[in-house]
């Protein structure tokens, strides 16, 4: 089980930077997570988020690839509906290439209606697509219908998935499920089956909401407002496009330790209380990747640069 950092970066208004720095800034923190001894590198896809959430995981994973030595390179999601099969097939064999055989494809069918119009696809069937275009993926990597080929034969494929339909999607493929939950385990493990896979090649992976910091305390009130931008766009763009609306948080209601509707959102702890936390979470789960926020919506340095610390020199000893 190895820890590892995932990157989505977003540059909101209230914080930004010029483009080419936050670009440049994020490539340091990855090539000094991974000279610190991070297990993984992540980067995940998300369109027409007014921050600039990352567009291309893979585009940024083979730079990422081409400046570090050790750290699995993966994503965390791409979404395959919304591409060429071929495409990707491609694309992730020169990550591949380029990192020496570290990448870990996270695969997923993502959530907004919004993203499946400007790539023209069929958003009431995303699942389908989604699981259409892994097994293409696949396929290609199989039959070597692609050039150059990955040097992994083949690479780690992931299925992020939340719910029971996805995790016997994952199961079905063969592929890892990018989920730790034990309710869902148990669809994953028939998905198997029903794939005719073995079940003991069962393989779990995850992103937490947990960042680490020595004062949690102090931590949270500044991090607060970056978590409401965070949470509120995910909210805005879940329901964007379909006519309905949702609530929105303020830096306020995540500060109030008894608010309901803010519980789960977001973990700052202790190296030492985020391995108690993650032992009950992953106890009897074959679980191969950690996966920590390196930053959230743009919060300060000094907190991204503890955090990455205590994520990749502090916890790592404390889970073995």
């Amino acid at each position: 089980m190895d820890v590892g950092l995932l990157f989505d970066l977003r540059n909101p208004a209230q914080w930004h930077r010029p483009w080419a720095d936050h670009y440049a800034r994020t490539l340091e923190l990855c090539e000094e997570a991974d000279q610190r001894g991070a297990g993984g590198l992540w980067f995940t896809e998300h369109h027409l988020f007014e921050d600039g959430y990352l567009p291309q995981p893979l585009t940024f994973a083979a730079a990422v690839a081409a400046r570090t030595r050790r750290a699995r390179i993966g994503t965390s999601v791409v979404l395959p509906a919304l591409h060429n099969p071929v495409d990707l097939a491609e694309q992730a064999a020169l990550v591949d290439l380029v990192s020496g055989g570290r990448l870990e494809l996270g695969l997923g069918a993502g959530y907004r209606l919004p993203e499946y119009q400007l790539f023209g696809a069929d958003f009431q069937r995303r699942f389908a697509g989604t699981e259409r275009n892994i097994r293409e993926i696949l396929r290609l990597w199989e039959e070597k219908a692609v050039t150059p080929l990955p040097i992994q034969d083949p690479p780690p494929v992931w299925g992020g998935f939340y719910g029971p339909r996805g995790a016997r999607i994952a199961g079905r493929l063969g592929v890892g499920l990018l989920h730790i939950s034990h309710a869902m385990f148990g669809h994953y493990r028939e998905g198997l089956a029903e794939g005719g896979h073995d079940p003991r090649s069962a393989r779990v992976s995850d992103l937490l909401p947990i960042i680490l910091a020595e004062d949690p305390e102090a931590a949270w009130h500044r991090v607060a407002p970056h978590l409401a931008h965070q949470v509120n766009s995910y909210r805005q763009g879940s329901v964007e496009g379909t006519g309905r609306s949702t609530p929105l948080l303020t830096a306020e209601d995540l500060r109030d330790p008894d608010a309901q509707d803010t519980r789960g959102l977001l973990d700052i702890l202790t190296p030492e209380d985020a391995a108690v936390r993650i032992r009950e979470l992953t106890k009897d789960l074959p679980v191969r990747h950690l996966i920590f926020w390196a930053s959230i919506a743009g919060m300060p340095d000094d907190l991204v640069t503890e955090n990455i610390r205590l994520v990749t020199e502090q916890l790592p000893p404390l889970l073995r």
